[in-house]
């Protein structure tokens, strides 16, 4: 397929694609919410299910903001959508700095508040730039190595979310304050919106008679293969949400290490995303929509597994299960949300940016899902909370068992 059958034309050089690769670093400041929440957890006494509530206020967004991020990128266009994204963001850092510089007494309730301000901005900052960053980078695929491209901008995001942990865990330990990430942040999104202001991308429009509205929008979920994959991300996103915030209270309940020294192992989670993102790059472009769907399926039921059976019986085990567990997680969870996408992008590749807003909107899984496994886990012991994550992991066995369902009836016509 050419790149004039499936998205909007533009003039690009080589070199317009460097800030657009740079602002998945932006991206990727969403992550940091289960890290910081392992944080403030024990500094406001926080249960299971009241510290999973801060990923809903940054996911809670994702449900509300896509659709009109779609109309938005069609008024204004998919750059100057992420740079509105950038300066939310921006926003989003400033203020847990002012809270913990200017009220820096224990359980300070003002602080609390910013810091709930804090995960707002970036839930809806983050939903502006996920609608539109990808579409953006999708001018620089070609058909059906669009996953494969995507992938290059979710491996940059991987890796900096595999440093978030470590820059924390470090500015606490060398300064004792391990807020001090929001200042490092905050200056990498203030040259990353100067690079990409100064960029020159021309977006024309595939059909200039075709105006975006929200409920263009949601109609597509009427097609089963977009609403499939929108279910699809809505997994992806559960499963990586519920990993990064409950996996290192497992660790954490099991070998009796402080929250902060069981947090520093979601380095191993993010380690794994990074390797499996970009090793994607070249994987995916190689093998099947279907290939890569159930070999990442594989891993996950896998995971779920090691880490089950860690959550009941970790107190006799070697950590190495659990860290076995988180890789595999990693591993398995890294592709996902690229295989959706690109599915539901080659359905309709003419509507990309509708497509976006939705398979984005399906992000919101991560605000539902993450509550009812803290509940699960306060409840009946952590192994709960993993039995709510190998319930949601179901959902892509389905999938990948009986891949039909993810074709087009165009698709099926063919393979008949």
């Amino acid at each position: 397929m050419s790149d004039e059958s499936q998205s909007r034309t533009a003039t690009l050089g080589r070199g317009a694609m460097i800030p657009v690769m740079a602002s998945f670093l932006v991206l990727s400041f969403i992550d940091f919410v289960g890290t910081a929440t392992n944080y403030v957890k024990p500094e406001y006494d926080l249960s299971n299910t009241v510290a999973n509530l801060f990923t809903t206020m940054a996911c809670f967004w994702f449900l509300i903001f896509s659709a009109p991020t779609s109309v938005l990128m069609s008024k204004i266009g998919r750059r100057k959508t992420v740079l509105v994204s950038i300066l939310v963001t921006l926003f989003a850092m400033a203020f847990p700095i002012v809270g913990y510089a200017l009220f820096d007494t224990e359980k300070n309730p003002v602080r609390f508040v910013l810091l709930v301000i804090s995960f707002v901005l970036l839930g809806v900052g983050n939903t502006l730039m996920q609608v539109s960053l990808n579409p953006l980078l999708g001018m620089f695929a070609h058909g059906d190595k669009l996953a494969a491209t995507l992938n290059i901008g979710q491996g940059i995001k991987a890796c900096t979310s595999l440093l978030t942990p470590l820059i924390v865990s470090w500015f606490a330990i060398a300064f004792g304050k391990w807020w001090l990430v929001y200042v490092l942040y905050l200056v990498i999104g203030i040259v990353i919106y100067v690079l990409l202001s100064a960029d020159k991308i021309e977006e024309t429009e595939v059909n200039p008679d075709t105006k975006t509205t929200i409920g263009g929008c949601l109609s597509l979920l009427k097609d089963p293969v977009v609403l499939l994959c929108f279910f699809g991300i809505i997994m992806h996103m559960t499963i990586d949400v519920s990993v990064n915030a409950q996996g290192p209270r497992i660790l954490a309940d099991m070998t009796g290490w402080s929250p902060a020294a069981a947090a520093s192992f979601n380095t191993i989670y993010y380690a794994s995303r990074a390797v499996s993102s970009l090793g994607g790059v070249y994987v995916l472009s190689k093998i099947s929509n279907k290939a890569g769907l159930r070999i990442s399926t594989v891993m996950l039921v896998a995971s779920m597994v090691l880490m089950g059976a860690y959550s009941l019986w970790g107190a006799g085990m070697t950590p190495f299960v659990y860290y076995a567990a988180m890789c595999l997680a990693g591993l398995g969870n890294s592709n996902m949300f690229t295989l959706y996408m690109e599915r539901a992008m080659l359905v309709h590749p003419d509507r990309k940016n509708e497509i976006s807003a939705l398979m984005i909107m399906g992000l919101f899984g991560g605000a539902v899902f993450p509550p009812i496994v803290g509940a699960a886990a306060d409840a009946f012991g952590q192994i709960g909370g993993v039995t709510v994550m190998f319930i949601v992991v179901l959902f892509a066995v389905f999938c990948s068992l009986d891949y039909k369902v993810l074709l087009s009836k165009q698709e099926r016509a063919a393979l008949k």
